[in-house]
């Protein structure tokens, strides 16, 4: 395992860098966003970790030029900040993973080697999926309904997938956290709410037949309904 280590407190680094050596993963580091853009485009790594505050070019900015250069390596990205916008902002840039300080080294080691496991392309056994008056392209990674392109962000694109690999069977939140991002569902956030509705006003609303439904205290479905 190969991991790429984006922050700029120096005593961090060094620490993280000695605890991750030892148990045996490889790491290059970078304290600038920069550099780490950099990095990524000359090198293939298992896993990303950067901060979101960094000189230069930030961990968002940094995910986002990485995501749309192509680059499908999970990220975790770690910060001080941990209202659940912020978790939003990173998710929606394109993050696999949220880590708020301070924190425990054990804890980013299991975060790391889960995301480490996990397929980068997981649902790309078919190129494209169809559902009612749905479509989606995962190689072009388009989507549409009715023939009409509606553009997705990252998460949301990886949520659609799952509903439209899943449809007609209720999917529990902690299922959608757990499959759809490798995440351990927190039922003290609204993180799967906050991207269901995401996906509602972009799938559902300017449209008469709903597909996204609630089932009360089970999760969601993918199924036609009439308004």
């Amino acid at each position: 395992m190969k991991v790429l280590l984006i922050e700029d407190e120096p005593k961090m680094v060094r620490s993280l860098v000695k605890g991750l050596e030892e148990n045996q993963i490889s790491v290059d580091f970078a304290y600038d966003g920069d550099t780490g853009r950099k990095l990524c485009e000359r090198n293939d790594y298992t896993v990303i970790v950067s901060d979101v505050i960094l000189p230069g070019m930030n961990g968002l900015e940094l995910l986002r030029n990485i995501r749309e250069q192509g680059n499908r390596t999970p990220v975790l990205l770690i910060t001080a900040l941990g209202q659940v916008d912020d978790k939003v902002t990173g998710f929606e840039a394109g993050a696999d993973d949220y880590l708020t300080k301070p924190f425990e080294f054990r804890e980013l080691l299991l975060r790391i080697r889960a995301l480490a496991r996990r397929p980068v392309d997981t649902y790309q056994s078919s190129p494209v999926l169809r559902y009612a008056d749905i479509e989606m392209n995962l190689d072009t990674k388009e989507f549409y309904r009715s023939s009409q392109k509606i553009a997705l962000t990252p998460r949301e694109f990886a949520l659609m997938e799952y509903f439209l690999k899943h449809p007609g069977r209720v999917i529990s939140k902690t299922e959608i956290s757990e499959k759809v991002w490798n995440l351990n569902f927190d039922t003290g956030t609204n993180v799967v709410e906050v991207y269901v509705n995401f996906l509602r006003k972009k799938v559902d609303r300017d449209f008469p037949v709903k597909l996204i439904h609630t089932q009360f205290k089970n999760g969601y479905i993918l199924r036609e309904e009439n308004n």
